[in-house]
């Protein structure tokens, strides 16, 4: 069923905000004559959030959230509201929620995090300089801003507020993108900060036109499973630092906690010595992650055996699983492969092909990976292992949790050595690889 393609026209109105809400007429200016500090941040104390900006809030910022319902969005950002507030003006613009819905929220977040104080010593607990409306039309809530002056506004959502002097309805494409334009230009007119809570469609963009993210200075994305407990915040663009940058958020009763060591998180509840699990150092952003990997084979009952992938790329899985049947000789075509990254997190570099194939092995001869030993390669065609990025740094973090031995692709060219603290086996092929990994049993030997 085709759907109908309905044109929607900006009119003069929005051609005359398109060309800015400075007033008068600019003019160039040297760069040494620009006065303020270019490094100046509104600090936070919620650290992973501002590590994923850069290391706070930049004034006259443009923020974009986006993330699947019900994820936690507003949650976190009430709680930047809640600790913002106690140094700077903050204005919360709802056009989800009622006033009274906010409040109730806000009184949980402050209740738990106060472990459990009464009711009064929390309305007392409340910022005084945090201000919230419910409004969606897009010239009252300017007035509001002209009224409260505030350093920080958080809009939720952008696809909830509409420009009366548009014909469009709220959400619509012209509506969405002239109410960030618009807020854009006053953020850099004015030195407040905006925080845009934007709702994603059914593919995880964005919804909406895509020219809204090239309009905000920093695009977030607030992923994670919602059975699962982790959430992740990304950076997929920022202006302001570094981009595919992640910080890591536990969903508990009193709302978002940031884990500190996402990587001790992740393995506290693994099997030491069990068939089918492989930890891998990847990167997100700058920051190195351990992680497991499990993999489960099982004699398939249908003609086409399964390959199903949870946290990793349905290709690079299929990739691996060829490798291993072509150039090592196992039977993996009689064989369902399941494989899942625990922690509810998703894996998008090649770094993580040589913990899957060994996990697969493992599973499927029935002998458990070393596990002292990470794994960390990419795996090519031919069988071989290569080299991936900031080696030195994954094998640092390794090292500092405890891990004694890295396999990795052997070295070809010259690079700094590798960290005096754990040791390092050198594998040219997958089969090398494999076989420093996985302890030594017959293929039908089962780990105790």
């Amino acid at each position: 069923m085709l759907e109908e393609i309905i044109p929607e026209v900006a009119g003069a109105s929005a051609a005359r905000h398109a060309r800015g809400l400075s007033g008068g007429r600019t003019t160039p200016r040297r760069l040494s004559e620009i006065g303020g500090d270019v490094d100046e941040r509104l600090p936070l104390s919620i650290h992973e959030f501002a590590r994923v900006l850069g290391g706070g809030v930049v004034p006259g910022s443009i923020v974009l959230i986006g993330g699947d319902p019900g994820i936690g969005k507003s949650t976190l950002l009430l709680q930047v509201a809640l600790e913002m507030a106690r140094r700077t003006p903050v204005l919360y613009v709802s056009g989800e929620e009622s006033e009274r819905q906010i409040k109730m929220r806000a009184k949980r977040l402050l209740r738990l995090a106060q472990n459990g104080a009464d009711a009064a010593a929390v309305e007392e607990a409340f910022p005084q300089d945090l201000f919230l409306v419910t409004e969606t039309n897009l010239s009252q809530i300017l007035e509001h801003i002209a009224e409260v002056k505030p350093q920080l506004l958080i809009l939720d959502s952008v696809q909830t507020t509409y420009i009366p002097e548009l014909d469009s309805s709220a959400g619509s494409v012209t509506q969405v993108r002239e109410t960030a334009a618009r807020l854009r230009e006053l953020a850099k007119s004015s030195g407040m900060a905006v925080f845009l809570i934007g709702h994603v469609t059914k593919e995880g963009a964005i919804a909406g036109p895509r020219v809204l993210e090239h309009i905000v200075d920093t695009v977030l994305y607030l992923e994670g499973d919602r059975f699962q407990s982790y959430r992740l915040l990304r950076s997929t663009k920022n202006r302001f630092g570094a981009t595919s940058e992640v910080g890591v958020f536990e969903m508990r009763e009193r709302g978002l906690v940031e884990i500190v060591n996402p990587s001790e998180a992740f393995l506290a509840e693994r099997m030491v010595n069990a068939p089918g699990s492989a930890i891998v150092v990847t990167m997100e952003g700058t920051r190195p992650l351990l992680v497991e990997i499990q993999g489960l084979t099982s004699p398939t009952a249908f003609g086409n055996p399964r390959r199903t992938p949870n946290g990793i790329d349905f290709n690079r899985l299929l990739l691996t699983a060829a490798v291993l049947t072509r150039r090592l000789g196992m039977r993996l075509g009689e064989q369902d492969i399941f494989v899942n990254v625990v922690g509810g997190i998703s894996i998008s570099e090649p770094a993580a092909d040589l913990a899957v194939a060994a996990a697969i092995a493992s599973s499927l001869r029935g002998v458990p990976v070393r596990a002292e030993s990470v794994l960390i390669g990419e795996v090519g065609l031919s069988g071989e292992l290569r080299l991936v990025g900031q080696m030195p740094a994954r094998l640092r973090e390794a090292a500092k949790l405890g891990f004694k031995t890295a396999i990795v692709p052997r070295r070809l060219r010259q690079f700094e050595p590798w960290p005096e603290d754990i040791q390092v086996v050198e594998a040219r092929s997958l089969r090398q690889a494999l076989e420093a990994a996985l302890l030594p049993g017959s293929p039908d030997e089962k780990a105790e």
